[in-house]
């Protein structure tokens, strides 16, 4: 089950990837003649504005979404892990220092931080933008860290190798941090998709890539051309739904899986 919850993720990143790499479009050429062209043969999904091929330009759009998402996950998940855990594992005021953290970081929306960073910001990019994300992607994998650590601290296990005499890191290292690997992993798929969620509004407010190729900057085209072009409009919103979905979706499938674990080991 969980293999097939992931399966519509994994289906649209070989396609967005796949048509990024493997065509000849690209997602900055401008053809005025053709600009708001409906779908065709030559251009399967029409164009927007100023002629951009709406294929080329979602596909590079997505895959640099997902490339922005997989490394603000990846910061998040590599920082917010082993704080949670040690903190965890340490309990009385280290762990309540780190869950007050916690809350402080996850209590001002990250969206807005954002907003205020990249106005300020003369030409932003997508290292702007990542590094924003960035700020607050370790405090909801800490949080879920610290709390299965406090968990794990009073396992048989765990106190069988504290009786055989293993100091905390070696605790920590081969014996907690393997156990919460797979639940604080669920996190990663909700994660990914508010990024690209994130990505996307900045675009469309016009915070996003100078470049424009990005899915927000294509919903805005869209949002502008409606009238004339609603296909534009149309196909950059199943974009967004699509890969948001499809990350959600893998999040969900993977914490049935874990749970499902967890409730046949007891």
């Amino acid at each position: 089950m969980a293999l097939l919850g992931a399966a519509p993720a994994v289906g649209v990143v070989f396609l967005s990837v796949g048509v990024a790499l493997l065509s000849e479009r690209s997602p900055t050429r401008l053809e005025l003649e053709r600009a708001w062209a409906p779908p065709s043969v030559a251009l399967p999904l029409g164009a927007g504005e100023a002629g951009v091929d709406l294929l080329a330009a979602l596909a590079h759009g997505t895959t640099r979404a997902l490339l922005l998402a997989l490394a603000v996950v990846a910061f998040g998940f590599m920082t917010g892990t082993p704080l949670g855990a040690a903190a965890g594992m340490a309990g009385g005021s280290r762990a309540t220092a780190l869950a007050r953290a916690c809350d402080l970081v996850q209590s001002f929306p990250s969206f807005l931080l954002a907003l205020a960073v990249l106005a300020a910001v003369r030409s932003p990019g997508r290292i702007h933008i990542g590094l924003v994300f960035c700020v607050t992607a370790w405090a909801p994998f800490a949080r879920l860290a610290l709390l299965q650590a406090t968990v794990l601290r009073g396992a048989a296990f765990v106190e069988a190798a504290r009786a055989l005499g293993a100091s905390r890191f070696r605790i920590l290292l081969r014996h907690v941090l393997p156990n919460l690997l797979g639940p604080v992993a669920v996190q990663c798929g909700s994660a990914a998709g508010a990024v690209v969620l994130g990505e996307a509004a900045l675009g469309f407010l016009g915070l996003g890539p100078r470049d424009g190729v990005s899915l927000g900057a294509l919903l805005e085209q869209g949002t502008a051309g409606m009238l004339r072009a609603p296909h534009v409009l149309i196909s950059s919103a199943l974009a967004v739904a699509a890969v948001s979905g499809s990350l959600q979706l893998a999040s969900e499938s993977l914490r049935r899986a874990v749970g499902g674990q967890d409730d046949r080991l007891e």
